[in-house]
């Protein structure tokens, strides 16, 4: 069964483009490892909440944008040796020296798929 790792991380708009290039780069890394699909999207349609929402979810300041992102893989079990790897690689050290975002407030998780059509 497939299985998939959501992300939500604030921007700041300035740095699109930035981001941009980033996951490009990191993309083909994680489909080496085993993901079979990489996808990043900036927010278009976001609204603001009264109790929660993406914003406050990553405590988004002034000026920055939201990326929702997910990763497929074909099981947990390649997810998990993926990571490993992914961990272990001098060139995701490299992505974790420049982000252009702060990672610190990224939530992300994994999730077995109810519903794929």
């Amino acid at each position: 069964m497939k299985y998939v790792d959501g992300f939500v991380v604030a921007v700041p708009a300035k740095n699109k483009e930035a981001y941009r290039e980033m996951a490009a780069k990191a993309a083909p890394l994680f489909k080496e490892f085993g993901a079979t699909r990489v996808v990043e999207c900036w927010a278009d349609d976001v609204p603001d909440g009264k109790q929660t929402d993406f914003r406050m979810a990553v405590k988004a300041e002034e000026g920055e944008e939201i990326v929702f992102s997910w990763i497929e893989y074909p099981s947990k079990e390649i997810r998990d040796a993926a990571n490993q790897k992914l961990m272990a690689d001098p060139r995701m050290k490299e992505f974790g020296d420049s982000m252009p975002f702060d990672g610190k407030r990224m939530i992300y998780g994994g999730f077995a798929p109810l519903l794929d059509e």
